[in-house]
């Protein structure tokens, strides 16, 4: 394999400089149009970093899928999920995320690298309830920096033009039976699914 191992070697391949506007695009906090565009998005991914390694966890709402607290701080309620703790056990260790917000339909990623905490404070809680419930906890995200991501990943992927390619794949259920040698019923897994999540969505 013909590793890359300095930066040196790095810089010499992608020999280029980028460009003006990727440079200028970054805010450290909220402007307006960037408000706009993170309030339109339903879904994220949150990334965090802990003593175990990193994390990648799908994040979604009923409306946007974080509130704004103030020009440099978002909010987003931790709903109910499956008791991993993954990416709340890497926020308490080392509190470096980033977002990665998405809006169907556009191939404009929006991204936000900072801190963040977890918060139990009742009042913020309170922002979030919906369905008679609300989140355990929120987690409180402190802007380093936003900025757009280069449209061409979503682009090349077709991701809201190449239609469902869903049919064939895999469902969760018969990972699982694969995963513990067939001591979980995968079939009923997934039968029970849709059941099981609208009774505990939030």
């Amino acid at each position: 394999m013909a590793r890359i191992r300095t930066l040196d070697q790095l810089h010499a391949l992608y020999d280029a400089e980028p460009g003006d506007a990727a440079l200028r695009k970054v805010a450290r906090q909220l402007t307006p149009l960037y408000r706009k565009w993170i309030m339109a998005s339903r879904f994220c991914v949150l990334t965090t970093v802990g003593p175990e390694g990193t994390d990648g966890s799908p994040r979604g709402d009923t409306g946007p899928v974080v509130q704004d607290l103030d020009a440099r701080r978002l909010a987003m309620a931790d709903w109910r999920g499956n008791n991993r703790l993954d990416s709340l056990r890497n926020i308490v260790a080392d509190g470096r995320v980033s977002l990665l917000f998405m809006v169907a339909g556009s191939d404009t990623v929006v991204r936000v690298n900072g801190t963040a905490i977890l918060s139990t404070e009742p009042d913020l809680i309170a922002r979030f309830r919906q369905q008679g419930r609300q989140p355990r906890s929120v987690i409180v995200i402190s802007i380093a920096e936003i900025y757009t991501q280069c449209a061409r990943a979503l682009m090349r992927a077709g991701l809201w033009t190449a239609g469902d390619k869903s049919a064939g794949l895999p469902r969760p259920g018969e990972i699982l039976a694969e995963m513990t040698d067939g001591q979980i019923d995968g079939a009923a897994y997934d039968d029970n699914w849709l059941a099981r999540a609208e009774k505990t969505m939030w």
